[in-house]
């Protein structure tokens, strides 16, 4: 992403206040205040504003932002009209649910090739998308393909994470439970559903709703 640098925190953010500007442009909303941003977000307005004076975009006292302008305006720092391609790897039931939504309402992403050791999915699609064996992986041309997705087994996880570091990914996003090992060149990001559903189950018998709101 071309922009000058931000906090890391900040740059999580703009894609959340991207896609909710983008239901509020379709619904033919024409401008918001921070405060009202906040209520949808879920963030505190205080943070929206920071977020957004990091990048420049000020709205106008007693006005707020124009919704177009401030959608323009992150649609841009996000590279929006350049297509990140992505592989998928892995077609069990999460990756086939991945499959199918292909991040249909994100404009700048998706997933055009994945790859399984099931021959009875290879040569298959879904969603519109080719499903190839995992053996591919060492001999197609991936030049043009940024990110990868990891569903596989835990067991597996690491073997294929080796194998990508040759394809050229500079980004992997791991929902594997396992810690992967890559080079400083690729970056890494996790999701542990179970990790997750865990945390949210400890917080609702530790921190009662009506004391603690939400995240």
């Amino acid at each position: 992403m071309a922009q000058e640098r931000i906090p890391q925190a900040t740059a999580k953010r703009l894609p959340l206040y991207y896609r909710f500007l983008q239901h509020l442009s379709e619904s033919g909303r024409r401008r918001i205040s921070s405060s009202e941003l906040s209520e949808l977000v879920k963030i505190d307005s205080a943070t929206i504003r920071r977020d957004l004076s990091y990048l420049g975009a000020l709205g106008k006292k007693g006005y707020g932002y124009s919704v177009e302008r401030l959608l323009t305006f992150l649609g841009s720092k996000l590279d929006q009209d350049e297509l990140t391609k992505v592989m998928l790897i892995g077609v069990g039931n999460l990756g086939k649910a991945l499959l199918k939504y292909n991040f249909l309402k994100n404009n700048n992403s998706k997933i055009v090739v994945a790859y399984d050791t099931d021959y009875n999915k290879v040569g298959t699609k879904i969603g519109g998308t080719p499903i190839r064996h995992i053996d591919q992986l060492s001999t197609d041309d991936l030049a043009d393909i940024q990110v990868a997705i990891l569903t596989v087994p835990a067991d597996s996880a690491q073997l294929v994470a080796d194998q990508l570091i040759r394809t050229g990914v500079t980004g992997v996003l791991n929902f594997t439970p396992v810690r992967l090992s890559l080079p400083g060149t690729i970056r890494l990001h996790h999701i542990d559903l179970a990790a997750e559903l865990q945390t949210l189950i400890y917080f609702l018998k530790n921190y009662p709703l009506d004391k603690q709101g939400g995240d």
